[in-house]
């Protein structure tokens, strides 16, 4: 079994979810107790995809983020730098163009997509800034960026029952479910480490994004940071 350090050799975190695919999406529904797939809708929801756009999803793992996508009408390529989690993406919905590939080095051209999203990536990426442009880069001007990733919750006290429950119940949870319940003690420290949330949009500005805003979804556990290409970019 594979467990990245928070270092995150690209090599170690591609193992590591090559490992737990099978059950990537069951483990994150029980240990989220539900809030995965609101947290789904809501990014949905922050994309707002219309027919005929075009739509990048990465770190989309299985593909089932990309789903609500496609739904809408949009043409959306899910990404990931996981081949087992493409090929479990694969074997669910074989008529999605699931594509490999790094978050850094996108294999894409420039000004492509109307809107890009990565959901609970981006915190796995060794070098977020350089993900961030490269993102930029693809997005058409005008085009839009909606980042889901877990935050810091805004109520102090829930913010230390939200730690406690981090560490301590959310890998034996994750052992009654997955394969490999050593992944879930690296996503607990890697939520721990990341940035907050403005943090994260100062990060986002950096990167050449403007109008960048975020909401907070259930208590701030998670961020919705969302951006707009400019049209001079």
């Amino acid at each position: 079994m594979t467990r990245a350090s928070l270092d995150k050799q690209p090599h170690e975190v591609a193992a590591m979810f090559d490992d737990v695919a099978a059950k990537y999406d069951l483990t994150n529904d029980v240990i989220s107790l539900g809030q995965a797939r609101l947290w789904r809708k809501a990014v949905a929801q922050a994309v707002a995809a219309r027919p005929g756009e075009k739509v990048l999803d990465l770190a989309a793992g299985t593909g089932t983020s990309s789903l609500p996508f496609a739904m809408d009408g949009a043409y959306v390529v899910p990404c990931d730098f996981s081949l087992g989690m493409l090929r479990e993406g694969k074997k669910r919905n074989p008529w999605l163009p699931l594509t490999a590939g790094d978050a850094t080095k996108l294999p894409f051209a420039d000004d492509v997509f109307d809107a890009v999203t990565i959901s609970f990536g981006l915190r796995n990426v060794q070098e977020t800034d350089a993900a961030l442009r490269e993102l930029l880069r693809v997005t058409k001007p005008g085009g839009r960026v909606v980042i889901c990733e877990f935050s810091r919750p805004t109520w102090e006290p829930f913010r230390t029952v939200y730690t406690e429950y981090l560490m301590r119940a959310l890998p034996p949870i994750a052992r009654t479910v997955c394969s490999n319940p050593d992944a879930y003690v690296y996503l607990a420290e890697s939520v721990r480490e990341w940035p907050d949330q403005p943090a994260l949009a100062a990060r986002l500005q950096q990167a050449g994004w403007s109008k960048v805003a975020w909401r907070n979804l259930t208590g701030g556990v998670v961020a919705l940071h969302r951006g707009t290409k400019p049209l001079n970019a």
